[in-house]
């Protein structure tokens, strides 16, 4: 069954955006360092997101309730998943093994079972065939479209909606001219909250509790692109005479 889009995200009284962010973020090293699929990422976030919306949540518990989601997500995802005592122990023994099942009852419980979600990585990878990007604009935009995981304003966007902002921001930076096949999705009015929120955090930089995606495209493996993509936004490369 599939998840439903979240029109407008809705944090309970207990968890702030920093408290979701931080979450979030230490998600994203966990992922990394299992070597996770990116589609895992962005439906675990979506679980968490889509749970936090409807239930109430302990603030002690959210770091649980987070890898409980990432869990669920990579039996969604992931053709090897990985031992529930391992998770258990990247969280530093603040959770048990029975305590990570019961939370991954709950959410299955409460979200009904309607846990696919099509991801914005496969809308980016889409639009960016269509629109003829090189693998620069590509890089760059996959950094916007993680950067916006953080944000608790781009929550609940539909997933192509993301893609094509982080997209279109990526091409108006890098002042890439267009193929002539670049689709007309979104208007730029409609696109336009969700840009602004992506340049935010990338000029926000590697703030503490939120520096897992910057160092993640630090490494040469994603070319440095998070160490000039705020250069960029701030002094735009000129575009072709």
């Amino acid at each position: 069954m599939v998840c439903p889009a979240l029109p407008q995200m809705a944090l309970p009284r207990t968890v702030t955006p920093e408290m979701r962010a931080l979450v979030v973020d230490w998600l994203v090293q966990v992922h990394e360092y299992l070597g996770l699929a990116g589609d895992t990422l962005y439906l675990a976030v979506h679980l968490l997101d889509s749970y936090l919306r409807c239930s109430r949540v302990r603030l002690h518990r959210l770091q649980l309730l987070g890898m409980a989601c990432l869990f669920v997500a990579c039996k969604m995802e992931e053709c090897v998943l990985p031992e529930p005592a391992s998770l258990c122990l990247l969280g530093a023994g603040s959770f048990s093994q029975a305590e990570l099942l019961r939370a991954e009852r709950r959410i299955l419980s409460r979200l009904d079972f309607r846990l696919h979600h099509p991801g914005p990585l496969l809308c980016l990878e889409l639009l960016a065939a269509l629109a003829g990007s090189n693998p620069q604009v590509m890089l760059l935009a996959a950094y916007f479209l993680e950067l916006s995981l953080l944000e608790v304003e781009a929550a609940g966007w539909e997933p192509s909606r993301c893609a094509a902002a982080a997209l279109s921001l990526a091409r108006r930076v890098l002042h890439v001219a267009g193929s002539g096949l670049e689709p007309a999705l979104y208007s730029p009015a409609e696109l336009g909250p969700l840009e602004p929120c992506m340049a935010r955090a990338v000029l926000r930089g590697p703030a503490p509790g939120r520096a897992a995606i910057f160092l993640k495209y630090a490494r040469p493996q994603r070319r440095g692109t998070s160490l000039f993509a705020a250069r960029l936004l701030r002094c735009p490369q000129p575009g072709p005479p």
